[in-house]
């Protein structure tokens, strides 16, 4: 069974849509700034990629009633209206939902303890009902009328590449006839203090591969795919933005947040997804990298595409200088990217570049020009050594 993408939604810090994305993706503008939405004394000394939205707008353009809910939700929300209306099925009990979350609802939750530990204020405990990874992909199903499956995948970062290949394999197994994937996460302190406390925040525009790199941006955002059978896409007359051929997830254990400074599991990733695809490295016209900007990670993402790829490497470029590096959405909305190079072929460009890395024999894409382009391969890299990669290809 070929799988087909017949709707794509995205929310993001460069657009409330896909074609706001793509402008700015074309336009090599970034969404990282100030925050003025988040409550953080580290607002006033970072960048975020923060949705330029406020829940009320999220909440008015959903029309979604109640107070129970979180921002990682709404957004969740947001993203999948447009790729639902996009593509344009009919909701039944053969449709379901594998979503990915991090931060779940601890941007409500969170703002619950304060007023609780100093004043014993008990008013807003029915927030703690939204803190829970699993209560935003429960809300947004019974939002839409999803019946037919719901299911919640985190594992940090690589969550929403991983709830892609799960929508996959659920469709190849013939349990579903239509499924939709994707991430979202919401910027709270919970998780900007963590990342300061590793001291893997830049207090810049993060630079990923370059040499002077200093750490990451957060941003938030969240990203969702319409997967569906390419015959039954094609029976309905449905626009396919592109195939889901490979997809493959490792874990190397080398370290709590850490990844392998051999790149292990992402090289065994990708060369397993390859696998998966019937695909040579070859046939790999562009790489949308994790590249995050810390130390770390893109020297050990970089030794692992050189032993995947060698010295025939297709451009390479790290979209997250626009985002900010949106935790378990990454996989999503860096799919979204992917598909769009894809259709539009052209090459993603990678910000705030100056110097290689030492011994790289690489440099990123710097800018956006138009190639042919058959398969994208994206990376998603996770906390505790959690590695995916899938592979977008033409339809």
């Amino acid at each position: 069974m070929e799988i087909a993408v017949t709707g794509i939604g995205a929310i993001s810090a460069i657009g409330n849509d896909v074609q706001e994305n793509l402008a700015s993706l074309l336009a090599k503008k970034t969404g990282i700034g100030k925050a003025e939405l988040l409550s953080s004394k580290l607002a006033e000394t970072h960048l975020f990629g923060e949705v330029k939205l406020s829940n009320n707008q999220l909440k008015a353009g959903l029309n979604w009633k109640g107070d129970a809910v979180s921002r990682t939700t709404l957004l969740c929300a947001w993203a999948m209206k447009e790729a639902i209306e996009q593509s344009g099925f009919e909701m039944d009990d053969q449709v379901g939902l594998v979503s990915s979350t991090s931060v779940g609802g601890m941007d409500r939750s969170e703002g619950f303890f304060e007023p609780y530990y100093t004043e014993q204020d008990f008013a807003n405990v029915f927030v703690l009902g939204t803190h829970d990874c699993g209560t935003c992909t429960k809300q947004a199903a019974a939002h839409f009328g999803i019946t037919g499956y719901a299911t919640t995948i985190s594992t940090a970062c690589s969550s929403a590449a991983n709830a892609i290949a799960m929508g996959a394999r659920l469709l190849r197994q013939g349990k579903l006839k239509r499924v939709i994937v994707g991430g979202t996460d919401a910027l709270c302190r919970f998780t900007a203090n963590g990342f300061n406390s590793l001291m893997i925040l830049d207090t810049e525009w993060c630079k990923p591969f370059s040499a002077n790199r200093a750490g990451l941006n957060l941003g938030e955002a969240a990203a969702y795919l319409v997967l569906e059978s390419k015959e039954e896409a094609e029976a309905r007359g449905a626009e396919i933005h592109g195939l889901v051929t490979g997809w493959a997830n490792t874990n190397d254990a080398y370290h709590q947040t850490a990844s392998s400074p051999d790149g292990n599991g992402a090289f065994m990733a990708m060369s397993q997804a390859l696998e998966k695809a019937g695909l040579q490295s070859t046939d790999i016209g562009y790489i949308n990298a994790h590249g995050t900007g810390t130390q770390n990670n893109d020297q050990s993402e970089s030794i692992a595409i050189h032993r995947v790829f060698g010295v025939q490497k297709p451009p390479i470029s790290s979209t997250k200088a626009y985002t900010g590096h949106t935790l378990a959405a990454a996989g999503a909305i860096e799919a979204v990217y992917s598909l769009l190079a894809l259709k539009e072929q052209k090459f993603l460009p990678n910000l705030n570049y100056q110097d290689p890395i030492e011994d790289n024999d690489w440099k990123p894409q710097l800018e956006v020009e138009s190639g042919e382009i058959n398969h994208v391969l994206s990376n998603s890299f996770g906390f505790g050594g959690n590695n995916s990669t899938v592979i977008f290809s033409k339809a």
